[in-house]
């Protein structure tokens, strides 16, 4: 695309309402630490302990394997997408739910990643405080405003915290799973403790569940890659290598010690402080891609600067941390049920509708059969008690998009 030829001549360095140009793009080493911080999610470290508490050694194989595929699939699809037209995830939704009807996206997206962001924070100052002796609200307040400060800052900073605290997480995550296998006497035995308790079917689907929603927002980091190929490559190795090993440290400790939280496990293990430190490290990366997302929402929904918004979104983020933590994870679970449709109705109307990305024609006001493809995706995911909720999710959201696309005579531009 010629917009990737300019020159950066934008006052806001994240490109919150425009393309990435090729003058701002990064190489694979800048793109695949920054991936790969986001994906290093204390909540996924959870689902292993879950996974390892559950399913003997060769399932819990076998669930990684076959969801992380799907789950790479899937971002990787959305990263070519984001890299090929240098739009982050909400002017993408422009083009396919329409300039107003991406106000709903962009709720969904941006509710969702500043409760997570809440959650996150909350997840670190509660544990920490306990442990360390001090008010948990002191620590909370502390925590939210030094995470917001770093996404506010934009790409380079979550590239500085990304290249720092992913060789801590995997130093830490290794030391624990190996001392857990050698106690434990090998990973046969330890899974062999607990497994039975959940089915292959269910492991796959704790697998695409436990970071697809996260996923969706990939074309908001991955914009700066300076090609496609650097773009899909970083976003699959980072979302299968980095998820499976969440999950891999989850599950060890988490077999071996018959706890899901990943943090009281390494406590179990005897590594209180640097479970601490690596927490706090590991929460700080996913919860500042978290906040930039939720910034780049409210952006789209303002028209204002993404870093105000980002500020915003963090101090209300902190605000509700604990109350969100206590309260409304349940909540932010069934809106995550709506955003795999969000991102299936993007990459289905990219590649059918190609031209539409090129930023030459005008936007529709709101393309209402993509909107109710939102909708019905997320309660359908919510209400329906077989299969995996992501995957009907997206089902019922593809099948509204080609119904639309029937009628697609009746969208009127703006």
């Amino acid at each position: 695309m010629e917009t990737k030829n300019k020159k950066v001549t934008s006052k806001d360095s994240d490109f919150s309402l425009e393309r990435v140009p090729d003058s701002a793009r990064k190489g694979f080493r800048s793109m695949f630490f920054v991936m790969l911080g986001f994906t290093f999610f204390s909540a996924s470290m959870s689902v292993g302990s879950k996974l390892g508490n559950g399913l003997d050694l060769t399932n819990f194989i076998l669930s990684c394997v076959i969801g992380g595929i799907i789950l790479s699939a899937y971002c990787g699809l959305l990263a070519y997408i984001g890299s090929d037209t240098g739009m982050n995830m909400d002017l993408l939704c422009r083009n396919a739910f329409g300039k107003k009807g991406s106000y709903l996206s962009s709720f969904v997206l941006g509710f969702t990643q500043i409760g997570w962001f809440g959650v996150g924070v909350a997840m670190f100052s509660i544990p920490a405080a306990q442990l360390l002796g001090i008010n948990e609200w002191v620590l909370t307040i502390i925590a939210g405003l030094l995470m917001t400060a770093t996404a506010a800052t934009g790409m380079k900073a979550l590239e500085v915290v990304s290249t720092i605290s992913v060789p801590l997480i995997v130093i830490l995550g290794v030391y624990s799973m190996f001392g857990a296998t050698t106690e434990g006497g090998g990973l046969v035995a330890i899974f062999n403790q607990s497994a039975g308790q959940i089915t292959l079917f269910t492991g796959i689907g704790y697998v695409i569940g436990s970071f697809i929603s996260g996923g969706t927002a990939t074309p908001n980091f991955i914009r700066f890659a300076k090609n496609n190929k650097v773009a899909v490559w970083t976003t699959v190795i980072a979302f299968f290598l980095g998820n499976t090993l969440m999950f891999c440290f989850g599950a060890v400790g988490g077999a071996f010690t018959g706890k899901d939280d990943i943090f009281y496990v390494m406590i179990a293990q005897g590594l209180a402080i640097p479970a601490l430190i690596v927490l706090g490290a590991n929460i700080w990366t996913t919860n500042n891609n978290a906040l930039y997302t939720g910034g780049l929402a409210l952006s789209n929904i303002t028209g204002a600067r993404m870093k105000l918004t980002t500020w915003i979104a963090g101090i209300v983020g902190t605000a509700l941390a604990i109350w969100l933590y206590w309260n409304f994870t349940g909540w932010l679970n069934i809106l995550n049920c709506a955003l795999p449709p969000i991102g299936i109705i993007v990459i289905l109307d990219f590649f059918k509708n190609r031209q539409k990305y090129d930023g030459e024609r005008k936007l529709p006001v709101v393309n209402w059969f993509n909107v109710l493809g939102i909708v019905i995706g997320a309660v359908v995911a919510n209400t329906l008690q077989w299969g995996i909720a992501a995957i009907n999710a997206m089902v019922i959201a593809a099948v509204c998009y080609f119904i639309g696309q029937i009628f697609s005579k009746d969208n009127k531009e703006a």
